[in-house]
């Protein structure tokens, strides 16, 4: 008869049914979960807005269709992950570029209401574009005031959807 210390040994010995894999985290595994999450958290939050039905679509119907197709979509790229580059290799050098513009849309977000669209807009590309991007002042200016203004002609011209005005009414 054997032992309980001879039994407790030979578990302890005994090869494992299968072996883990080391998990690499891919960049993939990230912007994809980032995607899932926000699909889902802004889905939860938008439940004020009525689904309607298919034959009379209310007002929430293609917002929740589009967090739908987010969320599939997130989970696709993290399905795909494996053909990305390791997170480990992620370069950081193109950090403070990326907060600069981080900063403008945060900004441009909190003017937004008093500035309106034109000025907002205006402002945050021209400061993209000639300070961070250093382009050339005079390009970048008119880049910077003709593409809001443009698209301010297109959603009010062509849409009918006019698009919101600063508190001085420009």
């Amino acid at each position: 008869m054997r032992s309980a210390a001879w039994m407790v040994k030979e578990w302890m010995d005994r090869k494992p049914l299968m072996t883990l894999r080391q998990v690499i985290l891919h960049q993939d595994h990230i912007s994809g979960g980032a995607f899932v999450i926000a699909g889902f958290i802004v889905f939860l939050l938008s439940g004020d807005l009525p689904l309607g039905s298919m034959a009379m679509p209310g007002a929430g119907m293609m917002p929740k269709l589009v967090l739908g197709l987010m969320i599939v979509f997130g989970l696709t790229l993290i399905a795909q992950a494996h053909q990305s580059p390791p997170l480990a290799a992620l370069e950081w050098n193109d950090l403070p570029h990326a907060l600069c513009v981080i900063i403008a849309a945060a900004a441009a977000a909190a003017l937004y209401n008093m500035l309106g669209f034109r000025i907002t807009m205006a402002l945050m590309l021209c400061a993209l574009v000639i300070a961070v991007e250093r382009q050339n002042f005079l390009r970048g200016a008119l880049f910077g005031l003709g593409v809001p203004l443009i698209a301010d002609f297109l959603f009010g011209y062509f849409l009918k959807s006019p698009l919101p005005r600063s508190l001085f009414g420009f």
